[in-house]
């Protein structure tokens, strides 16, 4: 049964828009046409971005062959939106409007001109209609996108959607070396805390926060930072490549959870602020595995949570793992920010920024039949 007695009734403001280098809008072809000329390989891009917020209203990817040589990721493009399709019916969820805004990161273009390859970021936000009601959905992907001049026009060849939500480690800004990680284990266990510097405790974020018992969840608190750092990311705290359990993890917090600190990596819940020009922190904190093996564990004291058996269950501020292979080995964080028409969580993430999203995360490349959930309910008192 739907946990009513937990849930927190709350406005949801939307968010101010993500200031992209260029727009593409089903209404607005005059600003696209200016932000994006239709000459090049520029104009193809043009193309396809108009035609993919097509697909995004009508669930159905319409003539891409004309423009697209990639039979991989037509296939995999129409594998998504087919199953995205189903799952709206049967939840009785009709798309509305949809706004895709591109910004281009990174362009390579070859001495002769003739090969190009972006590195795109959409930017979309989609309207959903169910039981008369209408909530707005937004997620940042990106897409690395090879284009060839054919003749006196440019073509699609390949596209790699973006699978960082699927990548099972975090990182810094580079993989964690084994140097590095020998470097982290003798700072947190040995001169950082045996001097008496102090854990990390983020007053900007949570005045007044004193770690004690008896501290009620603030499930308002940690929806709100959640929708506030949901495209961006809080320059109090490191920001990891793959940065969805950092995010969830200082969701948490900002809810008043209070934080475990056992001084070594393998154990407790906690981020320590910079020792030695390195930031330090807990597995639970950082890795999607970790932190659903230590929610899912029991105590009696600190942060805490009830794994529940369905999606229903869950009030705001709760948090899903997400199991792609169905391994038993965990690569996804969410938390609960707000609630469908039928009572059904809208979740925020990171990595691959993420607001008001179906819980379900059939529209992600990630997502295999063979995916697996868990739910965990927050203690409302720690």
């Amino acid at each position: 049964m739907p946990r009513a007695g937990n849930r927190t009734k709350r406005t949801v403001k939307r968010p101010a828009s993500p200031k992209p280098q260029a727009s593409i809008s089903s209404t607005d072809r005059r600003a696209a046409a200016a932000a994006i000329e239709p000459e090049g390989w520029k104009g193809a891009l043009r193309q396809y971005v108009q035609l993919y917020n097509q697909a995004e209203i009508d669930r159905y990817a319409p003539a891409f062959e004309t423009l697209l040589r990639d039979p991989d990721h037509l296939a995999r493009y129409g594998s998504k939106l087919a199953r995205l399709k189903e799952a709206e019916l049967l939840r009785g969820a009709i798309p509305g409007k949809s706004e895709t805004k591109v910004e281009i990161e990174r362009v390579s273009e070859s001495a002769s001109g003739r090969e190009v390859i972006v590195l795109l970021k959409l930017h979309i936000s989609r309207a959903v209609e169910q039981l008369g009601r209408t909530y707005t959905e937004y997620r940042a992907e990106r897409e690395r996108i090879w284009l060839s001049r054919e003749g006196g026009e440019y073509r699609i060849t390949r596209i790699e959607p973006s699978l960082s939500e699927r990548r099972p480690r975090y990182a810094l800004r580079d993989p964690l070396s084994a140097a590095a990680d020998a470097f982290f284990e003798e700072d947190v266990d040995g001169a950082a805390f045996a001097t008496g510097s102090k854990p990390f405790i983020n007053y900007d974020v949570l005045s007044g926060f004193k770690p004690s018992r008896g501290i009620r969840y603030r499930r308002d608190l940690a929806a709100e930072y959640a929708d506030r750092w949901w495209n961006e990311a809080n320059p109090a705290y490191e920001n990891f490549e793959v940065n969805c359990t950092n995010y969830v993890s200082q969701c948490l917090f900002a809810g008043q959870a209070p934080m475990n600190y056992t001084g070594k990596r393998d154990s407790g819940w906690w981020y320590k602020g910079r020792a030695g020009g390195r930031e330090s922190w807990s597995y639970s904190w950082a890795v999607s595995n970790a932190l659903q093996i230590y929610l899912g564990a029991t105590r009696r004291v600190g942060l805490r949570a009830e794994a529940v058996e369905s999606a229903s269950e869950l009030a705001l501020g709760d948090v899903i793992m997400y199991d792609w292979s169905g391994d038993g080995r965990f690569q996804h964080s969410t938390i609960v920010t707000a609630f469908d028409a039928s009572g059904m969580p809208l979740v925020n993430a990171n990595t691959v920024p993420s607001r008001h999203r179906y819980w379900d995360y059939k529209d992600s490349y990630a997502w295999t039949e063979q995916t697996r959930y868990r739910f965990f309910h927050i203690a409302d008192e720690f």
